[in-house]
């Protein structure tokens, strides 16, 4: 009879919903254990480094580690389509280059970077420019383009990897002045300042993860490519200055899983903002002239949607995509 009372008693448990508070309860758990956020970038750049004292920050407010994890080539998307794979429970996140918007122009893939992606907050964004090394003949952005016209296809310039921004932003320009130049990509910013250092390039574009170089007098700044002149090198004429009319800062921030639950992408949302808010992130990013570039969720969102749609633009443009 007890044993029956026992069974009728679990069964009546069983069907009964569950209460809000209770499941407001498991959605504050989280996070439970170690947080793994993959980045597109190599160890030792400016990615790398400041995305690490992000999760550093992070890991204190959520109260367990975020352990980062360097994912880099294919033109800085293989976090996002790490995310394809991984369990939608919000231990697995990426950071998202602008390079994911153009992936489905360039190559086959099965997932779509607005639709297959739970877009947490956007957090900062490059400071670009064009360097040289300090004893080459150009000395001036003048000097630069005058040679590639002079000789086309053989001025060789390094970028952080093909279809990244350096990349486009550098063909781009290319296209508008009539220019051919010679691409060689590679994986981060260290292999890139490693090889024009070593007497590989003539010129690199990249983020200023080359400042070091610059101020130890083995580079030279020819252009940046921000809204502004940048404060560290005031010398260096914009690409606006130059008569070209663009800015380029590929704002860049952290997605999850398609599916992940509100509550915890809220969560996420919440931590890394508050991580952001920490004067040693803002010191981190001062190190390579970035500047904390914070979207909400929903903003951030809105955002990929409508870069999707206007890269799709520029690799038309550039003639560089896909066939049928």
């Amino acid at each position: 009879m007890q044993r029956r009372s026992l069974i009728q008693l679990a069964a009546a448990c069983a069907a009964m919903p569950v209460l809000p508070g209770l499941a407001q309860s498991n959605a504050t758990s989280f996070p439970a254990r170690s947080i793994k956020l993959v980045i597109a970038f190599p160890a030792g750049g400016p990615t790398d480094i400041t995305m690490r004292q992000l999760a550093d920050n992070a890991s204190k407010i959520l109260g367990q580690p975020v352990v980062v994890e360097n994912k880099p080539g294919a033109g800085g998307t293989l976090p996002a389509q790490q995310l394809q794979g991984a369990a939608a429970d919000g231990y697995t996140i990426a950071q998202i280059p602008l390079g994911v918007f153009r992936l489905p122009y360039t190559t086959k893939i099965n997932w779509d970077p607005v639709k297959d992606i739970a877009y947490v907050l956007n957090v900062t964004g490059y400071a670009f420019g064009v360097v040289v090394p300090s004893d080459s003949a150009l000395k001036t952005w003048s000097d630069f383009v005058a040679y590639a016209k002079a000789n086309p296809g053989k001025l060789s310039y390094g970028s952080t990897g093909n279809l990244t921004s350096p990349h486009l932003t550098m063909e781009l320009i290319a296209q508008k002045l009539g220019l051919q130049l010679l691409h060689v990509p590679y994986k981060g910013s260290a292999d890139l300042m490693q090889s024009i250092l070593g007497g590989n390039l003539m010129a690199a574009a990249d983020s200023t993860g080359f400042a070091a170089q610059v101020e130890a007098g083995k580079l030279r700044v020819l252009n940046t490519w921000g809204d502004q002149r940048l404060a560290r090198f005031p010398d260096a004429p914009t690409l606006k200055e130059l008569g070209l009319d663009m800015v380029q800062a590929s704002p860049f921030g952290l997605g999850a899983p398609r599916d992940t639950p509100p509550t915890v992408v809220k969560r996420l949302h919440d931590a890394f903002k508050q991580a952001m808010d920490e004067p040693s992130y803002a010191q981190s990013l001062g190190k390579y002239d970035m500047l904390p570039m914070y979207m909400s969720s929903a903003d951030y969102t809105r955002f990929a949607q409508e870069t999707f749609l206007r890269e799709k633009t520029l690799i038309e443009k550039l003639g560089l995509a896909k066939g049928p």
